[in-house]
C-alpha cells in the first residue's frame, strides 16, 4: 500500500496555517516529500475569504476585530468561512498521481472519498452531493456553508464540510473545514448586507442548508474524536497508508517566510 504523510501540525495563526499549505505544496512539486494529509486548527478563531473575493466589500472588519478574530486571503477560491469549533485539513498531492483526476470536479470525489469514511466512522450517514444536484445549490450569501459543490458532504442534506481547491506548480492543494459546531450570530454578524432584514431572512434560511456535526449527532464529538476518525476515514478513502510525519525544515523556513512576507500582509490579505 502506498505511504503519504500525515502532518497534524496543530494550532497556528491565520498567516501560518495558509503559509504552510503553500510551503508543502511547493516542496513536493519540487519532488522531496510524498503526498500528505494535514490536519490544523486555528488561533485565534478566524475569518477566510476565497482568493477572489472583496474584502472590504463582503466582510465587515469592523466586526472582525469586535471579535477578536483573525483574518487571512486563502490561495483558493470560494467563499467566507469562520474557522472557529472545527478541524481543519488539507490535501497536497501532484496532479501526475495516478489516483489524481485531470479534471478539478473529479479530484474532489476522489479526495471527498476520505471525508465520506470519516463521516462513516463517526456514525453519520453523509452524502456526496452530485454535479446535477449542485447545479441547482445557488448560494444566497457570501458564506461557504451557505451552499454544496459538486461532491462536498451533506448530512440530511445539509452542507457538513467545505472544501476549497487550487492547482500550482503541477500540484493539488485541497482544503476544507469539518464543523464540530458553528455560531451563525457570529458568521452572519461579519459577512456584509445591504440590511438587517436581508441579514435575518438569510441568517434563517441558512440553518436549512448547513449542518455541524454536534448539531445532529446523538453524543458529541471532540476534536479528538475528529482527528482519528477523518486520519482512518482518508487512508481509507484514499486507499493509502497515512504515517506519521513533521514539516521538513525547508517547509518550516518556507512557510515563516510566507507567513511574513505574504498571508500576513495587508498587501495580500486586501489585494482586492
Amino acid at each position: 500500500m502506498e505511504q503519504w504523510r500525515f502532518l497534524d501540525t496543530g494550532v497556528s495563526s491565520p498567516a501560518m496555517n495558509m503559509a504552510i499549505d503553500e510551503a508543502v505544496l511547493t516542496i513536493h512539486s519540487e519532488g522531496k516529500t510524498r503526498p500528505s494529509v494535514r490536519f490544523y486548527t486555528w488561533d485565534p478563531a478566524t475569518v477566510s475569504i476565497g482568493y477572489f473575493q472583496k474584502a472590504e466589500k463582503e466582510i465587515d472588519l469592523e466586526k472582525v476585530k469586535e471579535y477578536g478574530l483573525g483574518f487571512v486571503r486563502r490561495a483558493t477560491g470560494g467563499r467566507t468561512v469562520l474557522h472557529d469549533k472545527e478541524l481543519t485539513y488539507s490535501v497536497v498531492v501532484s496532479e501526475a498521481h495516478p489516483a489524481m483526476p485531470s479534471g478539478v470536479t473529479d479530484a474532489y470525489r476522489i479526495i471527498s472519498a476520505g471525508l465520506l469514511e470519516g463521516f462513516r466512522l463517526l456514525d453519520m450517514r453523509a452524502d456526496m452531493v452530485s454535479p446535477d444536484e449542485a447545479k441547482f445549490a445557488e448560494p444566497s450569501s457570501a458564506a461557504c456553508f451557505d451552499a454544496p459543490s459538486s461532491y462536498e458532504l451533506v448530512v440530511e442534506g445539509k452542507k457538513v464540510a467545505g472544501s476549497a481547491q487550487t492547482r500550482q506548480k503541477g500540484v493539488i492543494l485541497q482544503h476544507g473545514s469539518i464543523l464540530l459546531d458553528i455560531d451563525v450570530d457570529m458568521l452572519f454578524d461579519i459577512i456584509r448586507h445591504p440590511n438587517e432584514r436581508v441579514r435575518e431572512w438569510l441568517k434563517r434560511g441558512f440553518a436549512d442548508k448547513a449542518v455541524a456535526i454536534n448539531q445532529v449527532r446523538p453524543t458529541p464529538a471532540t476534536l479528538d474524536d475528529a482527528r482519528k476518525a477523518f486520519r482512518e476515514g482518508f487512508a481509507k478513502g484514499l486507499g493509502v497508508e497515512l504515517v506519521d510525519d513533521e514539516l521538513t525544515a525547508e517547509e518550516r523556513e518556507l512557510a515563516e517566510q510566507l507567513a511574513r512576507e505574504k498571508y500576513g500582509c495587508n498587501e495580500w490579505n486586501f489585494k482586492r
